[in-house]
């Protein structure tokens, strides 16, 4: 039989704004609705928290933690993150509204495809890790990944018919996602773990440091990552059909398996990606989404287009699972935090089906029938002892329900929280603080460039977060601001040893400044910006100044010039000079430069060395002896050996023969030979 009944929220004015319009969701936390935004025109989703979770004595506690979560996710904005608008509370209503996102999200991909391609898993993937990547910059952990809080939007650009894809999994139509409930885990978790000892998550996707020590950090947010790669790879996860309890124990106490044990024809690059996410121990898996982000864009493009393109065989179904959405579904809508059932809070599937269609405000609930015993169905004693073998199962299961329950609620399972005002404190008082509330203490020391020496800089885990009611508390007490000795014997080193003792003693190093010297080689340190030796800040960037060697300079031209010019030329930019043995030159004057090299216009650089090569003056020659010939032969003689003649004629030259010739042996070819003629 049906039974209609009408959600109470339907057609409701929220804080006088959201006009609430259909149900889109329900599930562990919360139910999600399609509202309408008087004040500002325009579709939103709002989430309204169960009301338990704000019952009882913890109810302001909760309420206040959802406040904090829900501003702190305002404040992450990311086109793959579904913007938070606002939060409030109408009389008990504690409601978050978000960015309505028309579409589907993951779980109902997987449930119509069964299996994505290589492609779609890594384009997924990435979408996904960017979102997260952002978060984490800001010290934000999602802690709920998985298929119900991926929303893949529709382009509203794209063909929408299924015809218009080509059954190709990259269309248009699936390449927006946006990832849904940024802070609420962590608000629900924190209440209620204090609570009940209840850990309210999807245990498929549960880090093991969650089932066993509450601990979560951005490794925890990839650890759910690289489930949801085996998935929609595989079609399946891993535990599929076993309780709660015993998929926690498998995630803590086995390793996680590997898509290709499923799916032979993976590549063995595919497997690395997942089992370096899913590792049992956090320190072993990348440190944030940003390391996983750039281990998929590496796998992507190494990867083949046929291996890309390739998808696996969707998983076999039950006969009565379903795989579509059902009749008084919307389909292809999705919201912000569109939630399935959460494995701790399981709604059975054909139980509970939600009403998105606008036009519709009721839910329907489908009761299961119940059969009658009928004599014909056998004897009372055969009867009997069905009715016992099923009551045994079920009270075995009941006392371990009561031992579980116990276990978390009041026995060592139990948890509380670290007290936030610890951090600060001096070492002994926090020790004093959390002594108080039950929980033993340990300590360690680090630096830190805030905190003074001696006071509490954090806890592990940190303030406020979980941890069990009989735990232990690490203090991590500051040191005070790390001080590092600057190394000796820096100056004249070379560069590169330079900077490796730096970086060795721990400081980071600014560009080095460049600087020509005469006198020391190409990168040998000049100086340090701090004295060597001396003790410093760790983080202060040490500066060393590097010799470039000598300046460059353009040799002039001296040739032509006389000796002492010249080499005050050369000697005035940084050259060096070498005299190079003179030569005679009948062009170029005694002591004069006749020659230069490297030649004038070249580059050199100071300290370089110029030859330069003297003139001294014209060759000497033998001078021919004239003394007694006729003036004219004199002189065509002294003429063609080289010389210059000059006559003097006394008393007119009257015999016209040579007496006298003033240069005699050896003289500079050119110069003047003057004869006397009478």
């Amino acid at each position: 039989m049906a039974i209609t009944t009408t959600d109470p929220l339907l057609g409701r004015l929220v804080d006088g704004r959201y006009e609430i319009v259909s149900r889109l969701a329900r599930g562990g936390m919360a139910t999600v609705y399609l509202a309408t935004d008087r004040r500002l025109d325009r579709d939103v989703a709002i989430k309204v928290m169960h009301p338990h979770l704000a019952d009882g004595v913890d109810g302001a506690a909760f309420v206040s933690r959802f406040r904090r979560e829900a501003r702190a996710a305002a404040r992450l904005t990311h086109p793959g993150v579904v913007a938070v608008y606002d939060q409030g509370l109408d009389g008990e209503t504690s409601y978050l509204v978000m960015e309505y996102v028309p579409g589907t999200n993951l779980r109902r991909e997987l449930h119509t495809e069964g299996t994505l391609t290589v492609r779609r898993t890594l384009d997924v993937l990435a979408q996904v890790l960017a979102a997260l990547a952002a978060a984490h910059r800001k010290q934000l952990v999602h802690r709920d990944i998985k298929p119900e809080n991926v929303l893949v939007a529709a382009d509203p650009d794209a063909p929408q018919d299924a015809d218009d894809a080509d059954g190709d999994d990259r269309s248009p139509v699936r390449d927006r996602v946006k990832v849904a409930d940024f802070g609420l885990a962590r608000a629900v978790t924190e209440v209620t773990s204090t609570a009940t000892g209840t850990i309210l998550g999807t245990v498929a996707y549960l880090a093991p440091e969650v089932v066993t020590s509450g601990a979560c950090d951005a490794r925890t947010d990839v650890y759910a990552v690289g489930v949801l790669a085996y998935e929609m790879l595989t079609g399946v996860l891993p535990y599929a059909g076993e309780p709660p309890l015993q998929v926690a124990f498998h995630h803590v106490h086995e390793d996680f398996p590997t898509p290709s044990e499923r799916v032979p024809w993976l590549p063995d690059d595919v497997d690395r990606l997942v089992a370096s996410c899913t590792a049992r121990n956090p320190g072993a898996r990348p440190a944030d989404a940003a390391a996983v982000l750039e281990a998929v864009e590496r796998l992507r493009s190494t990867l083949a287009d046929d291996v890309l393109d390739l998808r696996a065989d969707p998983p076999a179904r039950p006969a009565d699972a379903r795989t579509v959405p059902a009749d008084d579904e919307a389909p292809g809508t999705s919201a912000a935090g569109d939630e399935g059932t959460d494995a701790v809070d399981e709604i059975p599937a054909g139980f509970f089906q939600e009403v998105s269609a606008p036009d519709r405000a009721t839910d329907r609930l489908v009761e299961q029938p119940t059969e009658a015993w009928d004599a014909a169905d056998g004897p009372p004693r055969r009867r009997g002892r069905v009715v016992a073998w099923t009551l045994v199962p079920l009270l075995l299961l009941g006392g371990g329900g009561v031992g579980t329950w116990w276990w978390f609620a009041d026995g060592p399972g139990a948890w509380t929280t670290v007290p936030a005002d610890v951090a600060g404190l001096p070492a002994d008082d926090a020790q004093e603080t959390l002594e108080a509330a039950g929980l033993g203490t340990t300590s360690s020391r680090a630096f830190d460039d805030e905190v003074p020496a001696g006071e509490v800089v954090t806890t592990q885990p940190a303030p406020g977060e979980p941890v069990r009611t009989d735990g232990t508390v690490e203090i991590v007490v500051s040191r005070g601001v790390q001080m590092l000795a600057v190394p000796r014997e820096l100056v004249g080193a070379d560069h590169g040893k330079a900077m490796a003792a730096l970086e060795s003693a721990g400081f980071d190093l600014s560009p080095a400044a460049r600087v020509h010297d005469d006198e020391a080689a190409e990168g040998t340190v000049l100086g340090v910006s701090v004295p060597e030796g001396s003790r410093q800040r760790h983080d202060l960037l040490v500066r060393l100044t590097v010799s470039d060697g000598p300046a460059p300079v353009q040799v002039p031209q001296e040739v032509g010039k006389e000796k002492d010019e010249a080499l005050a030329d050369l000697e005035g930019l940084g050259l060096r000079v070498e005299l190079a043995e003179p030569e005679y030159s009948e062009e170029v004057p005694d002591g004069h430069v006749m020659a230069q090299s490297p030649e004038h216009g070249s580059t050199a650089h100071r300290t370089d060395t110029v030859t330069v090569t003297l003139s001294l003056g014209p060759p000497l020659v033998d001078v021919p002896d004239v003394v007694g010939m006729r003036s004219d032969q004199a002189r065509k003689a002294l003429e063609k050996a080289g010389f210059q003649v000059d006559e003097n004629a006394y008393l007119g030259g009257l015999l016209d023969t040579v007496r006298f010739q003033d240069t005699t042996g050896e003289a500079p070819k050119g110069s003047t030979v003057t004869l006397t003629v009478w």
